[in-house]
């Protein structure tokens, strides 16, 4: 039995799945692309963006999907990592390397977990990046979580399409074990799903709203005078940690950019003279 036959035997309705995106960022090989094609679409995930990609989707991508080039077909490709996250509420970001400004971690398992829970109700993501050097600083902070597989120590070099793939199966494992948990219990598969903690928040802020509510942060910073923007990477990283975990609604974040433009001088404390 392949795996298309044992896709079609398994529960029909695993919706949160088609709102999880598989981010590809500046992929060298478009044989990686292909490849990562074909390991999501044998777990049932449709979405893939590729992030400035270095080659074309080509014959030899066409080759590594065997069979998944519908997928290469609908692919995204984004010009920003900005674009491509348009829409998300959650993003993961996978990196081998640990970082000098501790991140949220969570295991392939807790990240399948996650990323599902809120796909109950939004777009998600989980970038995947460089094959040689992953994600950037800049990059992983745009991300709630940081996911890593816990390969060999001693050898931990894993081919993008097979990180994909592990992620991938995990995706499907986590969504089937609600399915069928559902269906052993005689009752219909909860729209959040058995496997999240209580029901995700329908209010909040999507990743492009919070790129502007940063730009604003970063351009206020520099009015003022507290930040250089030549000389505040990794402040702008740590206030980014910060609001990641808090994760805003669209109210809170109106109101914090409403203290943005009174710090800036755009409010005026008459205002609330009667």
């Amino acid at each position: 039995m392949d795996a298309g036959d044992n896709m079609s035997a398994q529960p029909a309705d695993l919706a949160q799945l088609g709102r999880v995106r598989f981010v590809l960022i500046e992929t060298s090989l478009s044989a990686n692309m292909g490849a990562v094609a074909r390991a999501m679409k044998t777990m049932g995930l449709m979405q893939l963006c590729l992030v400035r990609p270095r080659q074309a989707l080509d014959a030899e991508a066409l080759a590594r999907a065997a069979g998944a080039d519908d997928l290469l077909a609908r692919a995204r490709v984004c010009a920003s990592l900005e674009e491509a996250l348009t829409g998300c509420r959650l993003v993961i970001g996978s990196s081998a390397r640990a970082r000098s400004l501790a991140w949220p971690e969570v295991d392939p398992a807790g990240c399948a977990e996650r990323l599902l829970e809120n796909a109950a109700e939004a777009e998600v993501a989980l970038l995947l990046g460089r094959e040689r050097s992953g994600l950037t600083n800049d990059e992983l902070s745009h991300c709630h979580f940081l996911t890593r597989i816990p390969a060999n120590p001693d050898y931990s070099s894993l081919n993008i399409a097979a990180a994909a793939q592990v992620f991938a199966y995990e995706l499907r494992r986590v969504a089937l074990r609600g399915q069928l948990g559902a269906a052993r219990a005689g009752e219909p598969a909860p729209a959040s799903g058995p496997f999240s903690a209580g029901a995700p928040r329908s209010d909040l802020a999507t990743a492009d709203e919070m790129a502007s509510f940063y730009g604003h942060l970063e351009q206020t910073m520099t009015r003022i005078g507290f930040a250089d923007p030549d000389q505040s990477s990794t402040l702008r990283r740590r206030l980014r940690r910060l609001f990641n975990r808090a994760r805003p609604d669209r109210t809170e974040l109106n109101i914090l950019r409403g203290i943005l433009s009174a710090a800036e001088g755009r409010k005026h404390p008459d205002r609330f003279r009667r």
